[in-house]
């Protein structure tokens, strides 16, 4: 009876792990602001740093 309860009880714990995985909603994050730093462009031009979005 022993052996039987505690395979019961890790068939239920796996059950309920993989019905709690199933209600997930994976949401996109939002864009994040990040910080480009100065550069020299072509023609010898100094581009200046700035905020981006990624």
């Amino acid at each position: 009876m022993r052996r039987y309860l505690s395979r019961a009880f890790i068939a239920l714990a796996l059950l309920g792990g993989v019905v709690a995985q199933t209600g997930c909603v994976v949401v996109a994050p939002r864009p994040a602001r990040v910080w480009v730093p100065g550069y020299w462009g072509a023609g010898h031009v100094w581009v200046g740093g700035y905020w981006r979005y990624r």
